[in-house]
Order: C-alpha cells, then sequence, then structure tokens
C-alpha cells in the first residue's frame, strides 16, 4: 500500500516541466520503488537514486549517481509531497475497500507489452482476470459506422476468437460494441480500455456490456476511478490498447476520426496494423500510412486473417503456431 500510495503522490505532484506520468511511470519501474523515487523527491541529496544505463555502470562496476550536482528542493515542494503521501495513504486505502483493483508498474501482473511502449500508463484499475503476454488484437472503427461495417467488425472478431486471439476494442458505440459483443457470443476473450475512470459506465448505453466483459473478460482504466470522459482521455485509451496488443484492425474511420490516432501509434510502437481498403480508399491518413513498413490493407476478413498472421510471422500453419504461443507465452488469468 505504501507503494502504491508514493506512485499516487508522485503523480498527484508532478513538475511538468521536467515530467510525464510516462516519464514517473518509466523511473518508478527502474528503480524498482515508487517509494525511493518519492524520498529523492522529497531529499535528493540524502537519497540518490541509480542509473543503471550509464556506460561508466559497466566500466567501473560502480553504479552512477542520476543528477550528481543536484541540490535540495524547496521547504514548500518537500512538504507538498510529504502531504501527498499521507493523503495518498488514504485514498489507496478507500479504493481498496470500494473494491477497485490498483495495479502499478511494480506489479507482477501489469502487461508486459505495456512496458515496451514510451507512452506506457503508470497504473490501471482493472476488472476481470489479467493474463500476462496474452496475444490480443484491437478492432477500431468509427461510432456511427455503416451496417456493412458492423458486419465486417463482427466476422473480424469471430476469426480472432476461432485463432485464438483476444479481441480488444474501446467499449465506444459502434465497431468497438460490435467486435466485444462478438467476441462475448461466440464464448471468446475480450478486454476492453475505456476512456474514463473505472467506476463511470460510458457511454451509458454499453453500461451492461461493461459490466459483462468485467465478469467474463478483462475492463482496464489507466485513469483516476471516478475521472469522466474528455478530449484527452480517449487518445491516451487508444495509445495503450496499441500498447498492450499485438496488432490492430482498423475497420471503418473517416478522415478526422479519432481512430487514426491508434493506428499512428500502433505504427510506432511497432505493432503491425491493417487497414480496411475503404480506410484506405477514404482518408489521405490512410493512404499515407498503408505505404509505412508494418501497415498493410485488407478487403476481406480471409485477408485480414491472412494479413495478421504474415505481419506476426506465424507463416503458414496458423493454428499449430497460434497454440504454441499461447502455451508458451500467455500465463493463467489471475482473477480478482
Amino acid at each position: 500500500m505504501r507503494e502504491n500510495a508514493a506512485l499516487v503522490a508522485l503523480l498527484n505532484t508532478v513538475d511538468r516541466k521536467r515530467d510525464s506520468w510516462s516519464s514517473i511511470a518509466e523511473t518508478v519501474e527502474r528503480n524498482g520503488s515508487a517509494l525511493k523515487v518519492l524520498e529523492h523527491e522529497i531529499d535528493p541529496v540524502g537519497h540518490p537514486l541509480y542509473d543503471d544505463e550509464d556506460p561508466d555502470d559497466f566500466e567501473n562496476g560502480e553504479p552512477a549517481l542520476f543528477g550528481e550536482d543536484v541540490v535540495p528542493v524547496e521547504r514548500e515542494r518537500a512538504e507538498a509531497l510529504t502531504s501527498a503521501f499521507d493523503d495518498a495513504l488514504m485514498e489507496v486505502a478507500s479504493w481498496r475497500e470500494r473494491g477497485l483493483r490498483f495495479v502499478s508498474v511494480l506489479d507482477g501482473c501489469y502487461p508486459n507489452r505495456l512496458r515496451q511502449v514510451v507512452d506506457m500508463p503508470p497504473f490501471l484499475f482493472a476488472e476481470g482476470s489479467m493474463v500476462q503476454d496474452e496475444l490480443g488484437v484491437s478492432v477500431v472503427g468509427s461510432r456511427k459506422a455503416d451496417a456493412e461495417s458492423v458486419r465486417f467488425a463482427q466476422e473480424t472478431a469471430s476469426m480472432l476468437v476461432s485463432s485464438g486471439f483476444a479481441v480488444i476494442a474501446g467499449l465506444a458505440a459502434g465497431i468497438d460494441t460490435a467486435a466485444h459483443v462478438r467476441a462475448l457470443e461466440e464464448k471468446g476473450r475480450t478486454v476492453a480500455f475505456i476512456g474514463t475512470g473505472i467506476t463511470k459506465r460510458y457511454p451509458k448505453e454499453n453500461a451492461a456490456l461493461q459490466d459483462r466483459i468485467g465478469h467474463e473478460g478483462l475492463v482496464l482504466s489507466q485513469f483516476w476511478p471516478d475521472q469522466g470522459p474528455t478530449k484527452y482521455t480517449f487518445p491516451m485509451r487508444n495509445a495503450s490498447m496499441s500498447g498492450y496488443g499485438v496488432a490492430t484492425v482498423v475497420v471503418q474511420a473517416s478522415e478526422h476520426s479519432g481512430t487514426r490516432i491508434q493506428a499512428r501509434q500502433a505504427q510506432q510502437h511497432g505493432r503491425p496494423v491493417i487497414l480496411r481498403d475503404t480506410v484506405v480508399d477514404g482518408t489521405e491518413w490512410g493512404r499515407k500510412l498503408a505505404s509505412r513498413p508494418g501497415v498493410c490493407v485488407a478487403s476481406t476478413v480471409d485477408d485480414v486473417k491472412a494479413r495478421l498472421h504474415d505481419l506476426l510471422g506465424m507463416g503458414r500453419a496458423l493454428e499449430e503456431s497460434v497454440d504454441m504461443l499461447l502455451s508458451a507465452g500467455a500465463s493463467r488469468p489471475n482473477d480478482q
């Protein structure tokens, strides 16, 4: 609880002139302790951190101090950090009392693939069973999807389930909902990354669906529990969806659709991106993205299946390769 409280205190007092939530997450993970980082922030001279990536570490056999020229922080800053830690202890305790599951970057069940991306969230709130290193594919697209695109999303979800993949989506109306629902109907695994706090239900019409996914699959939020929807939370959610999965399939999107954010993030994360041909034909960003490495175009669900497994290096031995990866790389679900 003290480690979690230290992380929360650091995030609540972040100095945005030099840090971000992702940089704090990276520093905490590298040092293996949020308490150590918090103590350093309060008293950098008395509690130095060590840089385990400094070349001198290997040449001299001794760790190099982070910021050897550091000076004591201002009294006001130290007091603010100390007060924030006290408040965070109570806050973390209240989350536990409310039955909320807080997973920090220090937890062993924190998704390994998210650790690989530069914008990894420092924590997640989770409802449902977490599976480490699971093979998940995002199915994303427009909230105001046409009937043909909804069908395409449903059939893509069916294909993914039958191939042993988890279906990842953002619980939005339209394409996301179609993918989630079909995965559940097929008795498959589905993971929902939401753009609000874990206690919120957005959109309201998907409240029952969110609850069902929390019981049968997994719901993840990277925001404070009672955070409402904002124009910033959804792009952040999309980046995490990209980092969590092994690939992204874009079913439908307009020129200014938020879906393009995930497509670009996935490409930057080194995750394969499969664009439906209508997205490429109908948007300038789709045409530009289609020419980049790791991005391909599909006209049918069979195309998606072939492109996906080619991009993931699975070749023609589809079922055998998926079975091997699942048995070797995925751990058992850890239920709450």
